[in-house]
């Protein structure tokens, strides 16, 4: 009985251990439980069959279940670390991962952005080049209204009335562009006959701008232009003709002759000396300004260069540049004055003629407007609206909705 209860104490004695392995509350391997359990069952089976063991076995197979609890604790940590480790590398590649996603979803709505900002931008244009074309086709059928009315005719004063437009229009072009103020007088007496056969009190107002314009352009002095550019083109011709100064011509001197009689020997040879002297060294005497002799490229130049400063007094003529004018007929003159002879007739009637010429007004103020032009057109304008269809609805409308959008 007391080798029983002994053994029956040493089961009891083993156990406890067993048990406190299984109710361990740190999670171990399969491998680890299977060791465990089956340590302790050998003990089990060791304590029933052997009764005559002592405490040593136990101890050592508690020391067994302590080294294996150790052993099974330090996997444990090392699991853990390592699962730890694991889901740290995870959550930072899944990171990375997330990081690039937002970036290219931030790209995506960029490149969302600057498409829709450019889509606007082409609307805006389409929209803006749309109306442009509205614009003009509305200007086109306009101006086609304009000329079908005009064409029409249905008023045939108006034909009058537009010819005496155009005659004032033809006036201004005359008198501003041509600056021929005699034509644009009779342009705008012809349109006043134009307007006075309409018999219109409505038109008053425009003949007495018309009247009031005439009378304004016989008060600017008149020019003569095309006859001092004649009388300057007739200057230039006789520039060639024009005598320079020269060295004056000696008088012919009588050459005594010699007698055939021989005894007059002496007063032969003597009269002949004399002759071969006086033609072998001639003087004269010359009074005034000494003038080099010029020579035949200089006298080419010199008289290239007078016909240049004429062909610029024609210019300024009709330029009215009083300026150049000036300089150009004085410059002349000095020219023919120094290098010419004044003693014949032809110079004398050359600078004549300059001297004159210089004394010319070439330029004049003329009117800036004319009254009558803008009056005429805005009544014509004005008559001619009246015969035209309102423009249609639609287009109203369409110009209205573009605007809006």
């Amino acid at each position: 009985m007391t080798d029983k209860n002994k053994t029956l104490g040493t089961d009891k004695d083993t156990s406890p251990p067993a048990s406190s392995i299984d109710k361990e509350p740190i999670a171990v391997s399969s491998t680890t439980a299977k060791k465990s359990f089956n340590a302790s069952t050998s003990s089990g089976k060791a304590s029933s069959c052997s009764a005559s063991k002592s405490t040593k076995p136990t101890q050592t197979e508690k020391h067994i279940g302590n080294k294996l609890t150790t052993v099974a604790l330090i996997l444990a940590i090392m699991l853990n670390v390592g699962l730890y480790y694991y889901n740290y590398q995870h959550s930072k590649q899944y990171s990375g991962e997330i990081f690039a996603l937002t970036t290219q979803v931030e790209a995506l709505k960029t490149t969302l952005t600057d498409n829709k900002q450019q889509n606007q931008n082409a609307l805006q244009s389409v929209t803006q080049n749309t109306q442009v074309l509205i614009n003009q086709q509305n200007q086109t059928i306009l101006s086609l209204q304009f000329a079908l009315a005009d064409m029409q005719g249905r008023q045939p004063n108006d034909w009058l009335l537009a010819e005496a437009e155009h005659l004032v229009n033809q006036a201004g072009h005359q008198l501003w562009l041509l600056h021929d103020v005699l034509t644009a007088i009779i342009l705008m007496e012809t349109a006043d006959q134009r307007i006075a056969t309409l018999n219109d009190p409505s038109l008053t107002s425009i003949r007495q701008a018309i009247t009031k314009d005439i009378m304004q352009l016989k008060t600017v002095k008149h020019i003569d232009r095309d006859g001092i550019v004649l009388r300057l083109n007739s200057l230039q011709q006789e520039v060639d003709k024009l005598p320079l100064i020269n060295m004056p011509k000696a008088a012919a001197v009588g050459l005594q002759t010699v007698s055939t009689d021989v005894n007059d020997w002496a007063q032969n040879f003597k009269i002949s000396i004399n002759n071969f002297v006086s033609q072998f060294i001639t003087y004269h005497k010359r009074d005034g300004n000494i003038v080099p002799l010029l020579t035949s490229a200089q006298t080419f130049y010199l008289q290239e260069n007078l016909k240049t400063k004429l062909d610029q007094a024609i210019t300024a003529v009709y330029r009215e540049n009083s300026h150049l004018y000036s300089e150009s007929i004085n410059t002349a003159k000095a020219w023919v004055e120094r290098f010419y002879n004044q003693d014949i007739k032809l110079t004398a009637a050359f600078l004549t003629t300059l001297t004159h010429l210089g004394e010319q007004t070439i330029s004049v103020n003329y009117p800036k407007v004319l009254h009558s032009q803008k009056m005429i057109s805005e009544i014509l304008a004005d008559r001619l609206r009246r015969y035209l269809p309102p423009l249609p609805a639609e287009n109203s409308s369409t110009e209205t909705q573009l605007t809006e959008e």
